[in-house]
């Protein structure tokens, strides 16, 4: 079999090999009876077995506990109020005990060898304190691309590609690293893994990938929700924070501020597009709001613009601009 392709930075010092990590894969669930079982087997179906599966309810309303009857006896499963995936994941950190803290969402599934995968990393590079692979992106069961041509892997420089993108998704974070960093930010309705990649990488970590797509996210609908202007006005927020937080280089500071720029935009549109679309009494206003923003592409501000007159018509031009990327719909973009 071939080596594995690795994507790593530069090495602070000398690297001395060591023996396979342990990995705890945590799902946190909310409503997950549909995906649930599948995501579970591929985690206890792989190559190199997980030291433990951790599953995490948040709050779930469903079957989903009942959905994973036939794992009991082989994972640890936890029930919380709703309180968030952020909450969810920390829950289960507190019971965790595998080197690694690995990453699976419910709706998704590893491929067979993706913890074997990042062992070898972690052997290779056991200065690294956060472990990915590249992903398929599967859109009804069809695979439309992989992750990292929507969002490339940085080796150069982490500290100012994290504020422009979560280059690092789904990862394997070590344990002891994740704790003494804070966590997960609970206070974040959306976006905790981006915010918290952000402070493991500014508190020190470094991170590398195997260069093999090994995780499958699925891609849902781009359906305009409130949900998607909470997730906007979240990223604006910690993005905001991580300015006020810590000492930027000016690599580092051009990086967040096209990057503000970047979601502000996207978050002015999608709020108008949303008032728009529920025929709000702010339509006309919000969707000025758009024209004037200077982030926003030349077309999308043309139709913004054309719903000052015609708002019926202006909603459906903005939705078609905001679905003619599929990227959309992957995290950290």
């Amino acid at each position: 079999m071939p080596a594995r392709a690795f994507r790593v930075p530069p090495s602070s010092g000398k690297v001395v090999r060591n023996v396979p990590p342990t990995f705890s894969v945590v799902i946190a669930a909310h409503n997950a009876a549909r995906s649930i079982a599948e995501a579970a087997e591929s985690a206890l179906s792989q190559t190199l077995p997980p030291l433990e599966l951790i599953v995490s309810d948040d709050g779930s309303t469903d079957a989903t506990e009942e959905a994973l009857a036939p794992y009991r006896d082989r994972i640890t499963y936890v029930r919380r109020e709703h309180g968030g995936v952020a909450s969810a994941r920390n829950a289960a950190l507190e019971l965790a005990r595998g080197e690694f803290f690995a990453v699976l969402d419910a709706d998704d599934r590893y491929l067979p060898e993706r913890l074997e995968a990042l062992g070898e990393l972690a052997r290779e590079r056991p200065d690294l304190d956060i472990l990915c692979t590249d992903a398929f992106l599967e859109h009804e069961r069809r695979v439309v691309g992989t992750f990292a041509e929507a969002c490339p892997f940085e080796v150069v420089d982490q500290r100012a590609a994290i504020l422009q993108r979560c280059f690092c998704a789904w990862p394997a974070v070590r344990r002891t690293t994740l704790i003494t960093a804070g966590a997960f930010d609970e206070s974040l309705r959306t976006g905790s893994d981006w915010e918290c990649a952000i402070r493991l990488l500014y508190s020190g970590a470094a991170a590398g990938l195997v260069d093999e797509p090994l995780y499958s996210y699925r891609v849902h609908g781009n359906s305009l929700t409130a949900d998607r202007v909470r997730t906007l006005q979240d990223r604006v927020e910690f993005l905001e924070r991580a300015g006020r937080s810590y000492e930027l280089s000016e690599a580092q500071r051009t990086a967040l501020a096209r990057s503000l720029r970047s979601q502000r935009a996207t978050l002015v549109l999608t709020e108008a597009e949303a008032a728009l679309r529920g025929r709000t009494h702010d339509a006309r206003s919000r969707a000025l709001a758009a024209v004037r923003s200077p982030g926003v592409a030349m077309r999308s501000r043309i139709a913004a613009a054309a719903a000052v007159v015609a708002p019926r018509t202006a909603a459906r031009a903005l939705a078609r601009r905001r679905h003619s990327r599929l990227g959309r719909s992957v995290p950290g973009r």
